[in-house]
């Protein structure tokens, strides 16, 4: 019969014993737990390495197949989170279990509501220990009164409790994972308001690192937000127990970056899997669950991890700054944190939108390539040379107060381009005189006819090119001097040298995400992202200019650019027939 392991209380330095895997856990069915394939590989002094060395480890698996090594290691990581002052204990737990659960008259306790609608998988635990974590989740719900909805904590709770002495050891894991404080690093997400905000940070991720899968949702599924919504659940419950405990290991000492990571590796296999003829008449998200059922058969354990932490994902500080500016806009969407999960639909009303240069199917396409935040609004035209004339200080006068904005273009040719542009056109005017580009990582350029496609900011796909600012110098930026462009290549009408930077956010307000002070660049040409001046406008720097018209919006030119390494979106030298701005219409 299974034996508990009892987990003893010396100190980190103590070393783990591998000699032994008895049966870890008294809540666990041993029949289905997987066996191991091979001896495990634990430094015996594992718990006395520094973090990034821990972290490597968890990530080769030295411990995936030590039932006993896991059940040592998870409580001891688990304490060192950093976590609010007043956390309920074990200690706390068996006295509210003995209160709820101690007379034998009462037989039944309904689960919190914040699990309603979120799957309870089970795994491999016995009967008695899914009633164990039914108890779990029934004492974390009168314990932390403020959770309303939490996908990832039945899950959670599920795995650890494989490897926990008791019910107490396993809920004072889980309420240190909810109480963590850590800075940019998350746990857990506990109202419908973060985890949605949670599955649009992952759809604007899925957009910049999995282009080719993004392409391949957008086109098939009617709404792509509904989609990503699921992405969670592709880990827990969809991954099988010997994936979803691999991920334990290392979420556990990195957080829900961890998260995006696998979920964006699995993207990137399904994408690899899907036939050539692609996903038309099929159901995406059904095929995705059946795909991530079915992982094995597509790639082992130990390659997904590898591919995962070979994305290369910005800081977590730039991760949690897009999950934060996500949080607003559904706040301004009227989502609460008490909200019950709401049923969203794609911003583009394919009945009622009407544009001269692109069809409602070619505005679709171009909004799935923006941020999700922006995209949960419906478009507005601000500014269309067919209804307001020829004039760059009509567009302008449109344009201000409008944040991001879309620039379509038109050729004579029939080509279709154009730009999404993260910042407001009245930043222009802090440069004073002078021309200074302004903008941040989120604005791109792009092509509709005669092919769709999307250029990004150069650090997206070649982050090595840059450093994250340390800490240190972020707290307390200083603006450089309001100065002029590089060359009158990079600018209409002017012939400086230097690049003009934005004055600093007030304080108090988030900074913006991928804002260029959070990055040591190699240059100013990666970071020449919009402009604006008397004589024309200009998109993109640095060996040519992406897009540029002048003052009469009807000449234009592009070339590559080494702020978006793009090549000409058009003919280089181009007649504009049409061109339109569109904003964001707020609720």
């Amino acid at each position: 019969s299974p034996v508990t392991i009892v987990v003893t209380s010396e100190a980190d330095t103590w070393d783990i014993d591998t000699s032994s895997c008895l049966g870890c856990g008294q809540f666990v069915d041993w029949d289905k737990m997987p066996e191991p394939r091979q001896p495990a590989q634990i430094p015996r002094d594992v718990l006395s390495r520094p973090p990034k060395e821990l972290k490597r480890l968890a990530r080769e698996g030295s411990w995936a197949w030590s039932h006993a090594g896991r059940a040592r290691l998870y409580p001891r990581l688990i304490q060192r989170v950093s976590c609010r002052l007043v956390t309920p204990d074990a200690l706390v737990y068996r006295d509210v279990a003995g209160r709820l659960f101690g007379k034998p008259s009462v037989s039944s306790h309904p689960l919190p509501e914040f699990l309603e609608g979120c799957p309870m998988p089970t795994y491999c635990l016995s009967p008695h220990g899914v009633t164990a974590l039914k108890k779990i989740l029934i004492c974390v719900g009168a314990l932390f009164p403020d959770i309303t909805h939490s996908p990832l904590l039945p899950a959670l709770a599920a795995l650890l409790l494989h490897y926990s002495e008791d019910e107490a050891q396993c809920f004072e894991s889980v309420s240190r994972l909810i109480a963590s404080n850590a800075p940019h690093a998350g746990y857990i997400d506990q109202s419908f308001l973060a985890h949605q905000a949670s599955c649009m940070t992952f759809g604007d991720l899925a957009n910049k690192h999995c282009p080719a899968a993004h392409k391949l949702i957008a086109g098939a599924a009617e709404n792509v937000l509904e989609v990503y919504s699921e992405w969670l659940s592709w880990l827990f419950p969809g991954l099988p127990f010997g994936y979803a405990v691999r991920v334990l290991d290392v979420f556990l000492l990195e957080g829900q970056k961890v998260l995006y990571r696998i979920a964006l590796a699995l993207l990137k296999q399904f994408r690899l899997s899907v036939a050539p003829a692609g996903l038309q008449g099929s159901d995406i998200k059904a095929d995705l669950q059946a795909f991530v059922r079915n992982i094995a058969e597509h790639v082992t354990v130990d390659k997904l991890l590898e591919r995962a932490f070979g994305i290369r994902l910005f800081s977590r500080k730039e991760i949690w700054l897009l999950h934060m500016a996500n949080r607003k806009a559904l706040m301004e969407r009227g989502i609460t944190v008490v909200q019950r999960r709401p049923s969203f639909h794609l911003a583009v009303d394919m009945q009622n939108f009407s544009s001269s240069i692109v069809t409602a199917q070619e505005m679709r396409l171009v909004w799935s390539w923006i941020p999700e935040r922006f995209s949960l609004f419906p478009p507005l035209l601000l500014f269309s040379t067919s209804e307001d004339g020829c004039s760059l200080q009509r567009f302008y006068t449109c344009c201000e107060g409008y944040e991001p904005t879309v620039l379509l273009i038109k050729t004579t040719e029939g080509e279709v381009c154009g730009a999404f542009l993260s910042s407001d056109w009245s930043e222009r005017k802090k440069s004073g005189a002078t021309s200074g580009f302004f903008g941040t990582g989120e604005c791109f350029v792009f092509t509709v006819r005669p092919e769709a496609e999307r250029y990004e900011w150069v650090l997206i796909k070649k982050p090595e090119l840059a450093k994250a600012v340390p800490r240190s110098r972020q707290r307390s930026p200083s603006p450089a001097p309001e100065s002029r462009l590089g060359s009158s290549r990079d600018s209409p009408g002017s012939s400086p040298n230097h690049l003009a930077v934005p004055s600093p956010q007030r304080r108090g307000r988030l900074s913006p995400f991928l804002a260029i002070r959070h990055f040591l660049l190699p240059s100013k040409t990666a970071s020449m992202f919009m402009s604006g001046s008397r004589d024309g406008i200009v998109i993109g720097g640095g060996g040519g200019q992406a897009l540029s018209l002048d003052a009469s919006l009807l000449w234009g030119h592009t070339e590559p650019c080494e702020t978006f390494d793009n090549p000409p979106l058009c003919r280089e030298n181009f007649q504009v027939q049409l061109l339109e701005a569109w904003g964001f219409q707020s609720a």
